[in-house]
């Protein structure tokens, strides 16, 4: 599985934007995806993640309620739509992709990474 992630900016505070990772191959709906960032200077810390068929999600406590994650296995795609963006947000943000179709907050269950994409949030 190969994943590209893509959708990041210099955003205002208060402001918004989706996150898009677009992974190739055919059983994109049997893999679980999971967003994580990794501020300058700070380890990479779980964001969201969401099960092969969409119906379990879980986000870190810091990004509920102005986070979503979604997907759409027809275009093996996963998103992160982000609202309400906050200077503490700025960060490399990567998708990744574990096999078993759960999901996971654990950076170590995922077995396959996107590139990364720049947030920045500005104050």
């Amino acid at each position: 599985v190969q994943l590209q992630a893509s959708g990041g900016g210099l955003v205002q505070a208060g402001g918004s934007l989706r996150l898009s990772c677009a992974a190739s191959g055919r059983t994109f709906r049997t893999y679980g995806m999971g967003w994580f960032r990794q501020a300058p200077g700070k380890e990479r810390e779980f964001v969201a993640t969401i099960s092969g068929g969409g119906v379990s999600l879980e986000y870190a406590d810091s990004v509920k309620g102005r986070f979503t994650i979604s997907r759409d296995n027809a275009k093996n795609t996963v998103y992160l739509q982000m609202n309400s963006l906050k200077p503490e947000d700025t960060a490399v943000y990567y998708c990744a992709a574990e096999r078993y179709g759960l999901g996971s907050r654990k950076s170590d269950a995922y077995n396959y990474w996107g590139q990364g994409t720049l947030v920045t949030v500005s104050s």
